[in-house]
């Protein structure tokens, strides 16, 4: 594994340096593919050497690479060593990299790149995340809700609910209430009068107030759930800012027993958190009437959620809207003597623009799940050779989510998102689809040669570019992991499994299983395995489930013949996962999505689909915003 290789290239080093081999092992990188000449294996910054000089000039670099290069000797892991600029660069023995990669990779499995030394410093931790954040009574999409709209939402569905509607569909009968009442609030003041009543009603305690809240509660945490679950995520705990409404007048009292707590003219609270009356550092914690805000019970979620798991970090994952809210929060648990207040960290992410929640002009994500589904079936439908599938749906939708996933997290989180049909199913390039289609036609080929040729490995047999292309970038899973972990970005994990899936492409041309000699064909085929193993780790750390399940032999019509496998199959299965379909018979199954309804070309998504950007697979303890 790269860390084996790292370790014996950092002791080889520390001989030489006179540093211990664990101040040296994360300095030494794996070096990315190159389409355009061979690489070494592995380097050595020699800048990242000297950044802790003490001396006032630094030498040049260059010559030190070389200096050091001539004191370091070739053994039986490292077979050569040259210098580029700025960096010492080691070759691994090929037969021993082969050997060492093909078999960590199968040994480890799932934990592959886990186990590396790169990690072995880092403590267990327990991690609180708060994502997701839905706001009750009201469908997924990027509304984030205020404590009014609660109110709202109450008042309005006194003077227009209906309770069939809301047995029947309660999401789509709350938020059409909702978007009702935002109009009828525009022009008559009274709306938001009783509003805000129904809010300090709720405040107080009211069991009319709490009863109808807890109602609309259930009811859309029955209905997240269900749309959860065909995201792949599941929660330890639902838990709501209106749970802690209670808790917040303790943070209150907490506050002005601590002298922190200030009364404006109008009658509401704030905290100076520069101390000097700074504006901009003021924070309302209470309005006049005496109800909490959101950094108010934000703030009480906090300390009951350390004082519940004791947690070693706590991430929230919302909006870039909320940047200041949380700097906030953090500072005023900070000067109420909450050191663990450092622990919490906020991961913004960027929204889609162009929609407004309060004109009711937003397109739902499981609308948009739908309409994935139903364009993949379509795809599969109109194949002029179509292999039947077991789970036709659920094939669809996990080829569909891995698409708008790979989407969503191929850029920045940072950066705002547009959203548009035709990238999501683009048939060539950068794509979730073409991550499930590499992943299937590697199934397949385990499926196809598996049994008669995984058996003894030789290396001599995986000495061609395309082999040690793909043995070099698998190297390079543990680092790309890693950072990942240190700036929470998916983004590193996206592009590292398209190149392997670019590679694996390459080498499926070239490097043929079927009619090569036994020793060839079984060490081709363990290459693959390790390919299909390491995509399918990486697609489950975004959240995607991989695609397994290869088309079953059916026989074609007026022909007699059966569909066979090999480059036929692969042929199927890429016009299967691509979209090559048949548009004549692809009508005849009736419109095409595009006359279903006019979808727009950009789309407001909540937080839940953006926090795949995150933790769709990893422990979670979320709540949601209501």
């Amino acid at each position: 594994m790269a860390c084996g290789f790292r370790r014996s290239i950092a002791s080889q080093l520390s001989r030489v340096l006179d540093l211990p081999p664990e101040n040296l092992i994360k300095s030494i990188s794996a070096v990315p593919i190159s389409r355009k000449e061979e690489v070494a294996d592995f380097q050595l910054s020699v800048d990242s050497l000297l950044e802790n000089s003490n001396d006032h000039i630094r030498p040049d670099i260059q010559v030190q690479a070389k200096k050091l290069a001539e004191k370091l000797k070739c053994d039986t892991v490292v077979s050569e060593i040259s210098t580029g600029p700025g960096t010492v660069n080691f070759k691994i023995n090929r037969e021993l990299l082969t050997k060492a990669v093909l078999h960590q990779v199968i040994e480890d499995g799932s934990k592959y790149g886990l186990k590396s030394e790169l990690f072995s410093g880092l403590p267990p931790r327990k991690v609180v995340v708060e994502f997701s954040s839905p706001n009750v009574a009201k469908k997924f999409h990027v509304g984030h809700l205020r404590s009014t709209i609660i109110g709202l939402l109450g008042t309005g569905f006194q003077l227009f609910g209906y309770e069939e509607k809301l047995q029947s569909n309660p999401l789509q009968h709350l938020f059409e209430v909702y978007v009702q009442v935002n109009k009828e609030a525009a022009d008559n003041k009274n709306i938001a009068k009783l509003a805000h009543e129904f809010f300090q009603r709720l405040e107080l305690g009211d069991i009319q107030a709490l009863s109808l809240w807890q109602r609309f509660r259930d009811l859309s945490i029955e209905e997240y759930i269900r749309i959860y679950q065909r995201l792949g995520i599941y929660f330890d705990e639902y838990s709501g800012e209106s749970f802690y409404r209670e808790k917040s007048q303790e943070v209150l009292k907490l506050l002005e027993s601590k002298g922190l707590l200030q009364k404006t003219i109008k009658g509401t609270a704030v905290v100076d958190l520069s101390g000097n009356g700074d504006p901009s550092s003021i924070c309302t914690v209470m309005r006049s009437d005496g109800t909490s805000l959101y950094a108010t019970r934000d703030i009480a979620a906090a300390i009951d959620r350390m004082d519940k798991y004791n947690f070693d970090t706590m991430i929230y994952v919302t909006d870039k809207g909320q940047k200041k809210h949380f700097q906030q929060v953090f500072q005023m648990l900070k000067i109420m003597g909450y050191d663990w207040a450092e622990r919490c960290h906020h991961v913004p992410f960027g929204v889609v623009q162009g929609m407004k929640t309060r004109r009711g002009d937003v397109t739902f994500l499981e609308d948009v799940l739908n309409e994935i589904r139903l364009r993949m079936l379509q795809n599969m439908a109109s194949i002029k050779t179509t292999k039947e599938l077991e789970n036709p749906q659920e094939t669809a939708e996990r080829v569909g989510l891995a698409a708008l996933i790979i989407q969503d997290f191929r850029g920045l989180l940072l950066s705002d998102y547009q959203f548009s049909w035709d990238r999501v199913f683009q048939s060539r390039g950068d794509t979730g689809v073409f991550l499930q289609y590499t992943h299937a036609r590697l199934h397949s080929l385990e499926e196809t040669f598996g049994s008669g040729y995984l058996n003894d490995l030789n290396t001599a047999c995986l000495q061609e570019p395309q082999s040690v292309s793909i043995l070099q970038h698998l190297l390079r899973f543990d680092e790309v992991l890693f950072k990942s972990s240190q700036d929470l970005q998916p983004r590193h994990i996206v592009s590292y499994l398209l190149t392997l899936s670019h590679l694996a492409a390459v080498a499926h041309k070239t490097l043929q299983i079927k009619d090569s000699p036994p020793d060839v064909a079984g060490a081709r085929l363990h290459l693959f395995k390790a390919v299909r193993s390491v995509l399918a780790n990486g697609m489950k750390l975004l959240g995607i489930i991989p695609v397994s399940e290869r088309p079953s032999v059916r026989r074609e019509e007026g022909t007699g013949e059966t569909s066979g496998g090999g480059a036929d199959q692969d042929r199927e299965l890429s016009s299967l996962m691509m979209g090559d379909a048949d548009p004549a018979r692809a009508r005849r199954l009736g419109p095409s999505p595009g006359l279903l309804q006019p979808w727009p070309d950009r789309i407001l998504f909540p937080p839940t689909t953006s926090s795949w950007r995150l933790a769709q697979s990893s422990p979670q303890s979320p709540s949601h915003r209501g």
